[in-house]
């Protein structure tokens, strides 16, 4: 904690204090204070010193949506590695009681976020959905990006795991009728969120919606819409805001599955639990939509 508060206190200027205030959690793969300094708190996320490239990859993230001025993010304050932790300091944001106003004020901000485009699918780097790997090499084929880039990599991780007597077949399957599930569909490449559930949104005292931890990439919109809906956390008002804004192109609801198919593989990768049985279940229902 001492040589923590040394290297914060070095990079922002100014005093720190020798310890955080508060706890916000503490597992073994990642901890979060908040962290007295002169210039204001910080909240400070630490990981293992091998985990620093995620790290970098979410100050990155931050900058690349902070660029577009429309929705407020966390801004970077400092980040390194001191000895065996790697951190991230963050601006520390008050958070409030997300109201309808919050909600719509985000379904808009949200939209205009997602104006902004790439000529291509991906993102100059990789990073991580949670703690998990994403990959994110340029393709000018959105089908194959999505298939490539997202449920493959999960595919391959669940089978290795010993999920291949459950989920190879179907997945398979899937991965060859990817670009028949996507039809027509040409979205524009949009700049995403890219791990957009309620957990990962909070207003700020104003009543400003405020997003963080991205795993950010340039892709179909309808993806951070799609993830809205899989753990909720967004009112009525968030997504009239947004459809009024920009409305959804004919089919969205099944595409919606497919794009939530690879979070469902994700954690199932991360919990096991009962996510591999829903991915299971959700794949059967996608190629159902194909034999049609």
């Amino acid at each position: 904690m001492h040589a923590l508060a040394s290297v914060l206190a070095e990079q922002l200027g100014v005093k720190c204090a020798a310890h955080p205030d508060q706890v916000l959690s503490d597992s073994a793969r990642r901890r979060c204070f908040r962290w007295p300094c002169a210039c204001g708190a910080v909240f400070l996320k630490v990981v293992p010193a091998e985990d620093h490239a995620q790290l970098v990859a979410e100050a990155i993230g931050l900058t690349e949506l902070a660029k577009a001025g429309v929705l407020r993010v966390p801004q970077v304050r400092a980040q390194g590695v001191v000895g065996a932790d790697a951190f991230l300091a963050l601006e520390w944001i008050d958070a409030a009681e997300p109201t309808a106003l919050s909600h719509r004020k985000l379904g808009e901000r949200l939209a205009a976020l997602h104006r902004v485009h790439s000529e291509r699918f991906g993102w100059h780097r990789d990073n991580s959905i949670g703690p998990t790997p994403q990959m994110n090499g340029w393709l000018s084929d959105w089908p194959t990006f999505w298939r490539e880039r997202r449920l493959r990599p999960q595919l391959d991780r669940l089978i290795r795991r010993g999920m291949g007597a459950l989920l190879e077949s179907p997945g398979l399957q899937l991965l060859e009728q990817t670009a028949v599930l996507l039809g027509g569909h040409r979205p524009e490449a949009s700049l995403l969120h890219g791990d957009l559930w309620g957990g990962n949104w909070c207003a700020d005292a104003s009543g400003a919606p405020v997003i963080f931890d991205p795993a950010v990439y340039y892709g179909d919109r309808e993806t951070d819409l799609a993830m809205t809906r899989l753990f909720g956390g967004f009112g009525t008002a968030f997504y009239e805001s947004y459809l009024a804004a920009a409305p959804l192109a004919p089919g969205h609801a099944l595409r919606a599955d497919l794009y939530n198919l690879y979070h469902v593989l994700n954690h199932a990768n991360l919990f096991g639990g009962d996510y591999p049985g829903q991915a299971f279940t959700l794949m059967r229902r996608l190629l159902a939509q194909v034999r049609r």
